[in-house]
C-alpha cells in the first residue's frame, strides 16, 4: 500500500464527523422549553379525562371494563345504581367511585379502547408532576370534566392552549373491524361543550385536517429534511445571522422578564419593610 492509502485509512475516522459538519449549517431544532413547545397533533395521548353527554350526564356508567383490562392495575371503579329521581348517567349505574394512579399508569390507553361509552379518553396533556403522592392519585372529581366540558386543570399541570381540544382523535380514526369503508365516519355520541367532535381521517381521503387541527411533519420539523427543503434564510452565513437575530431577541425577553421580576420583588420588600415599621 502506498503512503496516500495508508494516510487515508489513518484519517478515516474523521468521516465520523460528515454529519456534523453538514448539520452546522441547517436550521436549528432545539426548542426553548418550557417557554416553547412544539404543536402537538390530534390523536396525542395524554391524561384522562371522563366526559359528559351534551344534556350534562355522565358517560360512566360503571361497567368496571377499563378496570379490567389495565395491564398495569392503576384504575379503581366502582359502580352503583342510579337514583331514580336522579340520574347521573343515562344506564342503570354509574361510575361512583372512579381513581386513577398515575405513579402505575403506563399510558397504554387500552382503557379507552375497552369503554364501551367513550365515557374515558385522553387529551394532549403529558407534562405534569407531583410534590405529594396522594396528588398522584386522580379522583372522579380531578377527572370529569366541567359544566363547559373541559378537563379540571390541577396547579401542578402544565396545561396550554389546545391540550384539551380533540380528546382521543387517535380513537376516532379506528374504523370498526378494520373496515376501510367507515374510516373517519361519525359513530360516537356528542360530547359537552362540543358536539359531535370530527373524526380524524387516518390515511384515507377522508379526513378534514382544518378541524381536527392535524399538521404534516414537514410543516413541523423543517429541520430534518433535506437540504433542498429547506429555506434558503436558514442555510450558510445567512442561517447563522437569523439564528443569531433569533436568539438575541429571545434574549431581550427574558432580560426583560428578569426586570420584572426584580421590579416586583423590590416593591414588596418596601411594603413588608413599611408593615413591619407599621407593627412597631
Amino acid at each position: 500500500m502506498g503512503f496516500l492509502s495508508d494516510l487515508r485509512e489513518d484519517l478515516s475516522f474523521f468521516g465520523g464527523f460528515k454529519l456534523t459538519i453538514q448539520h452546522l449549517t441547517r436550521p436549528r431544532v432545539t426548542f426553548q422549553y418550557p417557554e416553547e413547545k412544539k404543536p402537538k397533533q390530534p390523536r396525542q395521548h395524554g391524561r384522562h379525562v371522563l366526559n359528559r353527554y351534551e344534556d350534562g350526564m355522565e358517560k360512566c356508567i360503571g361497567c368496571e371494563l377499563c378496570a379490567g383490562v389495565c395491564p398495569a392495575n392503576c384504575i379503581y371503579v366502582r359502580g352503583l345504581d342510579n337514583p331514580p329521581d336522579h340520574p347521573v348517567s343515562p344506564g342503570e349505574r354509574y361510575g361512583f367511585v372512579y381513581e386513577i394512579n398515575y405513579l402505575r399508569c403506563i399510558n397504554c390507553m387500552l382503557c379507552v379502547e375497552a369503554c364501551p361509552t367513550e365515557a374515558i379518553t385522553d387529551s394532549k396533556m403529558f407534562e405534569f408532576s407531583f410534590t405529594n403522592r396522594a396528588d398522584a392519585i386522580y379522583t372522579k372529581t380531578e377527572l370529569v370534566v366541567d359544566d363547559e366540558g373541559r378537563p379540571q386543570k390541577m396547579p401542578w399541570e402544565d396545561w396550554r392552549e389546545g391540550d384539551d381540544l380533540m380528546t382521543s382523535g387517535w380513537m376516532r380514526a379506528t374504523a370498526p373491524a378494520g373496515n376501510a369503508a367507515y374510516e373517519g365516519v361519525t359513530q360516537w355520541s356528542g360530547e359537552l361543550g362540543y358536539g359531535v367532535r370530527q373524526g380524524e381521517g387516518g390515511q384515507s381521503e377522508n379526513r378534514d385536517d382544518t378541524v381536527t387541527g392535524s399538521k404534516l411533519l414537514r410543516d413541523l420539523l423543517p429541520g430534518h429534511l433535506l437540504k433542498e427543503d429547506i429555506d434558503p434564510v436558514h442555510l450558510g452565513v445567512q442561517g447563522r445571522v437569523t439564528r443569531a437575530k433569533k436568539q438575541g431577541e429571545f434574549n431581550k425577553v427574558r432580560l426583560e422578564q428578569a426586570r420584572d421580576r426584580l421590579v416586583a420583588k423590590r416593591a414588596q420588600w418596601k411594603i413588608d419593610k413599611e408593615n413591619r415599621k407599621a407593627a412597631k
